[in-house]
């Protein structure tokens, strides 16, 4: 991430907590409005360019997004008036801005990350629903309703905002990532991180304490934690946080036996 979006998030996220009148629609319109900058390489190019003039990037924001509410349309224009490291950037932006105005409207904690965590299991168990949802050839509207049918009779209102959005524009992001990324983001909207804990057989109440106040120590933040059950484990217990993967199950002992031995 180059310094200049690094600022320019800072600047959203600043922005989006000073705003009024933020609400569940105007998260969903932040999200709807990075898909309509992203569908044209024309308007990425002329709201991502920094040597635009202000004036000229507000007026053209409120000209396309004249539909949208002021409290979205005011995000938007932070967004688009800001310097970025590319236009890539300024979409990921306008998007975390997004997902973060719609966390923010959840009433249960951690709902967000869980119903997230099993609409990206259920997916990428399905060979053929994982191809349907990823498939380049089929169409936005198409992996929309697919993602309402399978999340909207059972997901809160804002996992299907959410998971929605993801399926319409990935940005070369396969589903996991795509999950991952979102649910963490709703984490962080709380303070929190999100991590996934691999056992052998379900943690009772007091272990899952357990292992629930020792990620926050190691990490200094309480965590939303997703439970993932494998016998294959054997025993012990596997904890994956971002990109690092702490793993205490037997499984992984005996094949480094297996692999001293052999050596």
């Amino acid at each position: 991430m180059g310094s200049a979006t690094r600022s320019a998030l800072q600047t959203a996220r600043t922005a989006l907590a000073a705003s009024s009148g933020v609400d569940l629609a105007a998260g969903e319109q932040l999200l709807a409005a990075a898909r309509t900058i992203g569908s044209s390489p024309q308007l990425l190019s002329a709201l991502s360019n920094p040597s635009a003039d202000a004036a000229g990037t507000k007026a053209l924001v409120a000209a396309v997004f004249a539909e949208v509410g002021p409290a979205a349309r005011g995000l938007v224009e932070v967004v688009a008036s800001s310097r970025w490291s590319s236009g890539d950037d300024l979409l990921a932006g306008l998007e975390e801005l997004g997902i973060r105005a719609i966390a923010a409207t959840s009433k249960t904690p951690g709902l967000i990350e869980a119903e997230l965590f099993e609409f990206g299991r259920a997916v990428t168990s399905d060979a053929e629903l994982e191809l349907a949802i990823g498939s380049k050839r089929d169409s936005a509207a198409g992996k929309l309703s697919l993602v309402q049918s399978l999340l909207g009779g059972s997901a809160s209102a804002q996992t299907v905002a959410i998971a929605g959005h993801l399926v319409q524009q990935p940005r070369g992001r396969r589903i996991g990532e795509l999950v991952r990324s979102a649910a963490a983001t709703v984490a962080d909207t709380a303070g929190k991180g999100v991590a996934t804990v691999t056992v052998a057989r379900p943690l009772s109440a007091a272990q899952l304490s357990a292992v629930t106040a020792s990620i926050a120590r190691r990490y200094g933040r309480e965590h939303v934690v997703n439970q993932v059950v494998d016998p294959a484990l054997v025993g012990g217990v596997r904890v994956q946080v971002g990109d690092e993967v702490i793993d205490g199950s037997i499984s992984s002992r005996l094949a480094d036996m297996k692999l001293q031995l052999a050596g």
